[in-house]
C-alpha cells in the first residue's frame, strides 16, 4: 500500500527558523534505509505560510491570499508538485486547475530546497518548487469527482507535463481511510477518519510504499521523536486505483 505521511505545521517553521542540522542529518540517517530499498517514493518538507499562496474558488471568481495566515481549511484531497520559473507561473497553473473545480480551495505551498535549510549554498537562479493542494470537498470524501471534471484533470496534467512544470502528482484516498496520530511528549493519540477538517498547516510530507497501516504508524512513532515528539501526523491512503 502507497501512504502519504503529512506531519503539521509547527511554530518554528511558521518563524522561519530552518531546522537544527542534527536534526537534519537524523531524519536524513532515520529515511535513508527507507530510500535504499524503495519505499520512499517522496518527500519534501514546507516553508512557513509567509512563503504560501492560497487560491478560494466562488461562483466563478478566483481571490489569492498571499500568507502569512493560519490554517483553515487544510484537508487535502490531491497534490501536484510544480517546477517553474516564478510564484506568478504557478498561480496562473493553480487558477486553471481551480476553474475545473469550480467552488472549492488550492494551496501552493513553496518547497524548502537543501541551500533553505543550509545543507548548502543557493545555485543562481534555481527553479522554484510548489506544492499544490487540492483541498478535499464534499465530492471528494465520497463519490469523487464528476467524470468531466477527471477528464479535464487528466488534459492539464498532460499540458503541465509537455511544459516541463509537472513533477509528480497523487490522488488521496477519502479520510475515512486515514488516521490522526497526535503525539503529545512521544506518547500517541490515535483517531480513526473521516476527518470533517484539518486546520493545521501542512509542514511536510513523506509518501512510503508500506505493507498496511500498521506499518504506516510504527514508522511515525521514530519519525515524531525526530521531529520533538509533540506534533500531529495525518497517514492518509493514497489512490493508486483510480489517477486523474
Amino acid at each position: 500500500m502507497r501512504f502519504m505521511i503529512m506531519h503539521k505545521n509547527d511554530a518554528n517553521t511558521e518563524a522561519g527558523n530552518p531546522p537544527p542540522m542534527e536534526l537534519v542529518h537524523e531524519m536524513g540517517a532515520f529515511i535513508s534505509g527507507y530510500a535504499e530499498r524503495g519505499q520512499l517514493i517522496d518527500g519534501a518538507g514546507l516553508g512557513a505560510s509567509k512563503t504560501r499562496t492560497r487560491l478560494v474558488f466562488r461562483n466563478g471568481k478566483c481571490t489569492a491570499k498571499q500568507g502569512p495566515y493560519q490554517g483553515e481549511h487544510e484537508l487535502p484531497a490531491a497534490t501536484l508538485m510544480l517546477k517553474v520559473r516564478t510564484r506568478e507561473e504557478a498561480i496562473g497553473w493553480a487558477e486553471r486547475y481551480g476553474k475545473i473545480l469550480g467552488d472549492g480551495e488550492i494551496e501552493l505551498g513553496k518547497v524548502n530546497e537543501p541551500w533553505d535549510i543550509g545543507v548548502m549554498p543557493a545555485p543562481e537562479n534555481p527553479p522554484l518548487q510548489m506544492l499544490l493542494i487540492d483541498k478535499a470537498d464534499k465530492a471528494t470524501e465520497s463519490s469523487g469527482r464528476s467524470p468531466q471534471q477527471k477528464a479535464a484533470i487528466s488534459r492539464l496534467k498532460t499540458e503541465m507535463s509537455k511544459a516541463g512544470v509537472l513533477v509528480s502528482s497523487l490522488k488521496l484516498k477519502p479520510s475515512s481511510s486515514a488516521k490522526r496520530l497526535v503525539f503529545t511528549n512521544n506518547n500517541l493519540r490515535v483517531t480513526d477518519g473521516p476527518f470533517l477538517e484539518s486546520k493545521e498547516l501542512i509542514g511536510g510530507f513523506a509518501v512510503m510504499e508500506l505493507a498496511d497501516m500498521d506499518e504506516a504508524i510504527a514508522l511515525c512513532k521514530p519519525y515524531a521523536k525526530i521531529l520533538g515528539g509533540t506534533l500531529e501526523i495525518d497517514v492518509r491512503v493514497v489512490d493508486t486505483d483510480d489517477a486523474e
